[in-house]
Formats: structure tokens, C-alpha cells, sequence
């Protein structure tokens, strides 16, 4: 065996094996490894998407959404009050948001935009959620379905508003010295 003759196993080796820490290579958590909570946010985030993208109607986009594969994983009360109340409660979102942007609405991806509402919906809504896990949900869904950096754009805006929107925990995390 020489340089310029290497053998099959020399041309084309293994890749190596995964840790089984339940991550993908890319940082994302794998499917199996997901909460019935953390599906129904992705479930959420892609009917948010249809609905700012298509403007299709809440319940045409809920139809849909429930045949899609692996609906049944998710928790579906958690994918109804994010989906019903994202929409319903827009504008507020969108008016808590906009001072926080460097640029228009209009320019943020659709991803983005629905990430942020998920994510202010439930610092304001779902108060059983802890705020670092709402930051760190809405992240991971931007890692996953939104452009490059898009996850530093949705953690800049949504740890701007946590403080604001989740006054009283945001302060005992930064007085336990954990903020």
C-alpha cells in the first residue's frame, strides 16, 4: 500500500461515532430526545410560519398540522394555546418586539418572527415554563429551522424582553448570580 494506491479503507473511512448526548452534529437536539413541550413548539412554529407566510386562517393551518407525521408526540394543548394565542395576541407581540429590532419587521424571516412570538407568548402566558427555558426552546428552534444566525438574533430580542416580561425571575436569577 503507497501513497498513490491507497486501499478502499484508506478512501473512504468511517465518519466518527456520535457521543449519545442525544445532540445531532449540528448542536440540535435530536428527535427522540425531544419533549412532547419542544414538539409542539416546532409543530407551532411551522403553523406560525404558514400563517405569517400564506396568511392562511387558524384553522385551516390547525388541520393541516394535526395529519402532519409526529403530531401525536406533541403536546397538543401546549401546540393550541401557542398557535391560537400567537395569532390572536400579534399585534402586542409585534409591539413589544419592534423597539428591540435594528431593522423593520418586514425584513425579519418569517422563522424568526414566529420564534420571537413563541417565545414572548410564553414568558407571558405559560409562567409553569421557566424563563431560561423559554429562551433556551426558542433558540434551538431558530438553530433549527431559521437561516445561520438567525438563533442570535432571536436570543438578543428575547433576552431583551425577559426582563420586562418576566420581571420578578430575571431578578432572582441575577441576585442568585445565575443571570
Amino acid at each position: 500500500m503507497t501513497e498513490e494506491n491507497p486501499t478502499a479503507a484508506d478512501r473512504s473511512p468511517r465518519p466518527p461515532k456520535q457521543s449519545r448526548t442525544g445532540l445531532k452534529s449540528t448542536g440540535t437536539r435530536k428527535a427522540a430526545s425531544k419533549s412532547n413541550r419542544s414538539r409542539a413548539r416546532e409543530f407551532a412554529l411551522q403553523a406560525l410560519y404558514q400563517h405569517l407566510v400564506g396568511g392562511n386562517d387558524a384553522h385551516a393551518i390547525d388541520a393541516f398540522t394535526r395529519d402532519l407525521a409526529g403530531f401525536h408526540k406533541a403536546d397538543s394543548v401546549h401546540y393550541d394555546a401557542l398557535l391560537h394565542g400567537c395569532i390572536a395576541n400579534a399585534a402586542e407581540m409585534d409591539a413589544l418586539i419592534t423597539p428591540l429590532l435594528d431593522r423593520k419587521m418586514a425584513e425579519i424571516s418569517p422563522i424568526e418572527h414566529a420564534t420571537m412570538w413563541i417565545g414572548v407568548y410564553e414568558f407571558q402566558h405559560c409562567l409553569d415554563v421557566p424563563w431560561r427555558v423559554v429562551l433556551n426552546e426558542c433558540i434551538e428552534l431558530a438553530k433549527e429551522f431559521g437561516g445561520t444566525d438567525g438563533h442570535k438574533y432571536v436570543n438578543a430580542v428575547l433576552n431583551g424582553l425577559a426582563p420586562k416580561l418576566r420581571t420578578v425571575e430575571v431578578a432572582a436569577d441575577k441576585a442568585a448570580g445565575t443571570a
